[in-house]
């Protein structure tokens, strides 16, 4: 595209362009800040997926070891165990909280594990404690095959968050990125264009200004020399008569004497036109 068609139709004036500067101020500040953000979120970007590759890693430790310690569970208590463990825990004990994190203006969920001490204290014989659970045979084993399922659990809800996180974040930066483009290769060079267009049609109008200006002083002082020799034509013709009504004259030959007169008198280069009139008056009362 052309820089004419990259800029703002606007009206080329001092306010417009003033509005275009501040514009362009904003722009500028909004594009830094923009490019901060998103800095900062690929900083945190990148924490949050080497943090989900240990995680998926961990997690794949954990259902191994919890898939072998059921194994070992139903082994050494016999399957009747899964029904036992059912029929003694009413509602679960482990919960997950959810929480947002305020990272450079985007808000991330968090997952958080933790225990409900008043899910386990209901009395009754179906609340039975879990570490009774399998106290007739397997007991360690049916304990060790819990404690793996929370950690289990704990990593699970761990890269939850973690992925969470990761997918918002990725959006936030993608549009983030967008935005500073925008403003980059769009916003910015069409202000710049039409602040460019604004000078140079000001300067343009400033050069029209100036020349109307000189050819209206050139007209004034043509018309000015116009009435000065109108005026002066006036006074020699005034004086010529005056003078042929005093010397008894025709108008013609005084108008001569004037011409002689003047010429003679002009020889003096510092005397003005009124001093030669002047002189010419006292000449012809004189004679």
């Amino acid at each position: 595209m052309s820089g004419q068609t990259q800029r703002l139709n606007v009206v080329p004036t001092v306010t417009m362009l003033g509005v275009m500067k501040a514009r362009l101020i904003g722009a500028t500040r909004g594009h830094a800040l923009l490019k901060k953000k998103s800095d900062a979120l690929t900083v945190q970007f990148r924490a949050i997926l080497k943090k989900i590759v240990e995680a998926k890693t961990s997690m794949g430790d954990a259902m191994r070891n919890s898939s072998f310690s059921l194994a070992e569970a139903k082994y050494v208590a016999g399957d009747g165990v899964r029904h036992v463990v059912l029929q003694s825990v009413r509602s679960a004990s482990l919960r997950v909280r959810s929480h947002q994190e305020n990272v450079a203006g985007v808000k991330l969920p968090k997952f958080t594990h933790f225990v409900d001490p008043a899910a386990g204290s209901a009395a009754g014989p179906s609340n039975a404690s879990p570490s009774l659970t399998g106290l007739a045979r397997g007991g360690q084993q049916v304990a060790a095959c819990r404690a793996a399922h929370v950690k289990a659990i704990e990593v699970l809800v761990e890269l939850a968050s973690l992925q969470t996180s990761f997918l918002t974040l990725d959006e936030a930066i993608k549009t983030t990125n967008r935005r500073v483009n925008a403003l980059e290769n769009v916003v910015k060079p069409r202000l710049e264009n039409t602040i460019s267009y604004i000078k140079g049609e000001l300067d343009e109008l400033e050069r029209e200004d100036f020349f109307r200006l000189k050819k209206i002083q050139g007209y004034k002082k043509r018309e000015i020399e116009r009435q000065m020799i109108a005026a002066k034509q006036f006074a020699e013709e005034q004086l010529a008569e005056e003078v042929a009504l005093k010397r008894g004259i025709s108008v013609g030959a005084a108008t001569n004497m004037l011409v002689a007169v003047v010429e003679t008198i002009s020889c003096d280069a510092g005397a003005p036109e009124s001093h030669l009139f002047i002189e010419w008056r006292r000449f012809c009362f004189r004679q």
